[in-house]
């Protein structure tokens, strides 16, 4: 769809959210004399704009009212769609009243000297306008798909609006904080006005699993916790899984790599793990008494059909690519343990993503250097879904990642543990 296209159909998008708003509110969703003056635009076109979504949100998903929240995460994509609303909020005026951290985009000072970035490159002319109005609107710059472990985390208990394919189950099912799987927009909305809809996961009721995992495979590292919800997220769907059978806790960047992969194959905005995670001592706990609607079993054949599925290509890797989701500080910790004293095949390009945040503190640690000595770099407030990674288009790409396989910016991939990754790319 080109641009003119794309604006058109979210112009009439906007008019028919408009429209709707006007016709059912009051209906069913309850508004303050406050929050009607917002949507009667007394705060400004961009304010305006914001609460009529919200609005049309609550009224679709039968929202009894609007309630606060104090922080929000919009999963920025610097891409057209992306775009079009937030300058329309800009443009008019908005200002986000809860904190609100940002996605990643692109680190246009790094991808200027690999690919020809001007003034008639349209992609980069999106992605970089994109930046400034999330500037203009009081956006926190964090560029950073994992902002719940530095820039913006939950309390538990706490009612936020995050959008991110990992963020959600992780505020949800980690932390303890109440969010729906918000969408760019409404997570953009609802930290414009400081407040979303109360329904679904708003709600302790409908926090409960649905779905009985057994889990008998073998879960040794971050590679195989992402082949569980790769696995999961596809045979689940939509529902809240209740894992039973884990023999240990979960480290931080696990917990991540499940998040983002039940996101990825699936439509999955927490989960339980009895014992383990908040609200959930037990499994009658965890399903609150209820039955499961389903129960399954995950074994290791499983997880290698799914390794097997994910594979494409036979030729020499061209590039090694990690960090989808970012990597926190203990995973750039072990790439340099991984890479210490070695050095790249000539002709291998070797990237590890990761936020500004992490960066600077893996940069006090030295951890950053050694990466780059061996010919790797670190990179910041990037994904590997923006246009700054066309280049890689027929070439072949290894990724711990299932997650990085899926946006396919490669000609072929593999999938492997971060030390096959590593190994592929040694002398």
């Amino acid at each position: 769809m080109d641009w003119t296209s794309l604006s058109w159909y979210f112009q009439y998008l906007s008019s028919q959210i408009a429209k709707y708003s006007e016709l059912e509110n009051g209906k069913d969703l309850h508004l303050t004399n406050e929050e009607e003056g917002i949507l009667k635009g007394e705060d400004g076109a961009g304010a305006q704009t914001a609460m009529e979504l919200l609005v049309a949100i609550g009224d679709a998903f039968d929202a009894r009212g609007l309630i606060p929240i104090s922080r929000a995460h919009a999963a920025s994509s610097g891409q057209e769609g992306d775009l079009f609303f937030v300058e329309i909020l800009a443009k008019g005026n908005a200002r986000c009243k809860a904190l609100t951290t940002t996605n990643p985009v692109v680190d246009f000072d790094y991808f200027q000297n690999l690919i020809n970035i001007n003034d008639e490159h349209e992609e980069a002319s999106v992605a970089w306008k994109v930046k400034y109005y999330y500037k203009q609107i009081g956006a926190i710059m964090s560029q950073s798909c994992i902002p719940y472990l530095a820039e913006n985390i939950p309390e538990y208990g706490e009612h936020v609006a995050f959008s991110e394919s990992s963020a959600t189950p992780y505020v949800n099912s980690v932390i303890g904080a109440f969010s729906n799987r918000e969408s760019i927009q409404t997570a953009l909305a609802a930290g414009i006005i400081g407040k979303t809809p109360e329904y679904g996961l708003h709600f302790t009721e409908n926090r409960k699993g649905t779905v009985l995992v057994n889990v008998e495979c073998d879960l040794k590292d971050g590679f195989d916790y992402s082949l569980l919800g790769q696995y999961i997220g596809k045979q689940v769907g939509n529902g809240i899984p209740v894992f039973t059978g884990m023999k240990d806790r979960p480290s931080i960047d696990q917990y991540i790599n499940l998040c983002a992969m039940l996101n990825v194959s699936g439509a999955i905005p927490m989960f339980h793990i009895p014992g383990i995670t908040v609200d959930s001592k037990t499994v009658v706990d965890a399903f609150g008494g209820n039955k499961p609607k389903d129960t399954m079993t995950v074994t290791n054949h499983n997880l290698r059909e799914i390794e097997e599925s994910l594979q494409s290509g036979s030729r020499d890797i061209d590039t090694v690519i990690l960090g989808c989701p970012h990597y926190n500080l203990d995973q750039i910790h072990k790439i340099a343990e991984l890479l210490k004293g070695k050095k790249l095949k000539q002709d291998i390009s070797f990237w590890v993503n990761t936020s500004a945040t992490t960066k600077v503190l893996a940069e006090r640690g030295g951890y950053v250097k050694t990466i780059e000595d061996s010919g790797a770099r670190v990179i910041v407030d990037t994904c590997i879904d923006m246009f700054c990674w066309n280049n890689l288009r027929g070439k072949t790409g290894m990724t711990d990642s299932p997650k990085c396989a899926y946006y396919r910016r490669f000609g072929d991939v593999r999938v492997g543990s971060v030390e096959e990754c590593v190994a592929s790319a040694m002398e």
